[in-house]
C-alpha cells in the first residue's frame, strides 16, 4: 500500500497486492466508497494468482481531500498516475458504478495504455441524467436531491442508501445485513463531503457515449435488472452495444451492489472473462 502524487499535487492512496510478474486486475470503486469495497474480489483474484490493484478516488477514502478536480477527466488522469507509478500498463480494468465511468474515460483519455480488457459492473455509462437525447434517463431533480441530502445530513443519507436501494434491502424477501450497511457508511464517511457533492454531478451528467464507441478491447458489462440506483434499461444494455466488442451479462433481480450481494457469481464471471483467449 502507498500513495502516488499527481501532477496537481493530490495524494492518491492505492493497494497493490500479488506477484510483480502476474496479470494485473485494476479495480475502480463506486461513489462515495473506497478501494475497500473490492475486498471480496481482490482476495479472490489474489488467491488465483493475479496481481490486484485498487485506489481511493481523489477526495474518497484515504486520498487527499482536495476541494477541486472532482470530474471524470481528473479521475482518469489520477488512474494514469497510479498506472505509471506502478508500471502496470495492459491491465484488466474493472469498474463498479462511478468506477465504471472512470474506466471508460481512462481508456478513452489514455490510449497509450493498451488496456487488455474492461469490466463494467452496474456502471453509470452511457449517461444517467435525463435529457432530450436521453429520454429514459433519471430526472436531474433526483441528483439535485442527492446533493441536498449530502449537504444537510451526510451521515444519515449514507446509512439510508445501503439500508435501502443500494443492496436491494428494500425488496422482499431480502434480509438486510447491518454489518454491510455499516461498512458502506464507514467508507463513505471517510471521504470528503465536497468531493462527494461534486461527484454526484460527475457520475450523473457525464456523457460517455463517444468514449464507449471508441473502445475496441473486449468489454464485459454486468448489470442487475433490478438496479434501483443505475437503472438497467438506460445503462448496461446500451453500453454493451456501443463498445465494439461488448458482452452483456444480466443478473436477474439483482440490485446495484453486485460486488457484495453477488460476489461469488461476479468473481466467477470476471475470472472466466479474463481467462477467455478469444
Amino acid at each position: 500500500m502507498g500513495f502516488v502524487t499527481t501532477k496537481d499535487g493530490v495524494e492518491i492512496f492505492y493497494k497493490d497486492w500479488g506477484p510483480r510478474d502476474a496479470q494485473v486486475i485494476f479495480f475502480h470503486h463506486g461513489w462515495p466508497l473506497s478501494a475497500d469495497d473490492w475486498d471480496a474480489q481482490m482476495l479472490f483474484f489474489l488467491d488465483h494468482g493475479f496481481r490486484v490493484v485498487a485506489h481511493d478516488r481523489r477526495g474518497h477514502g484515504r486520498s487527499s481531500q482536495v476541494w477541486e478536480g472532482h470530474d471524470m477527466d481528473h479521475y482518469a488522469d489520477d488512474v494514469a498516475a497510479v498506472v505509471d507509478n506502478l508500471g502496470v500498463r495492459g491491465a484488466v480494468h474493472v469498474g463498479h458504478s462511478t468506477g465504471g465511468g472512470e474506466v471508460v474515460r481512462y481508456i478513452a483519455r489514455h490510449p497509450e495504455d493498451r488496456v487488455a480488457k474492461a469490466v463494467l459492473v452496474s456502471a453509470v455509462p452511457p449517461l444517467m441524467v435525463k435529457t432530450e437525447a436521453n429520454p429514459d434517463g433519471t430526472p436531474k431533480e433526483v441528483f439535485d436531491n442527492f446533493q441536498a441530502q449530502v449537504a444537510a445530513n451526510r451521515a444519515k443519507f449514507y446509512h439510508d442508501i445501503p439500508a435501502g436501494p443500494f443492496y436491494g434491502y428494500n425488496r422482499l424477501p431480502s434480509e438486510a445485513s447491518e454489518a454491510v450497511i455499516l461498512n458502506w457508511w464507514r467508507q463513505g464517511m471517510m471521504g470528503s463531503a465536497k468531493a462527494h457533492y461534486d461527484g454526484i454531478v460527475a457520475f450523473s451528467q457525464t456523457d460517455f457515449t463517444a468514449d464507449l464507441r471508441g473502445i475496441t478491447v473486449p468489454v464485459l458489462v454486468v448489470h442487475g435488472d433490478d438496479d434501483q440506483v443505475v437503472p438497467y434499461k438506460d445503462s448496461g444494455p446500451l453500453s454493451a452495444k456501443l463498445v465494439q466488442n461488448g458482452t452483456l451479462k444480466t443478473y436477474k433481480d439483482a440490485p446495484h451492489g453486485i460486488p457484495t450481494t453477488h460476489a461469488g457469481e461476479l468473481n466467477a464471471d470476471i475470472l472466466a472473462f479474463v481467462q477467455d483467449r478469444h
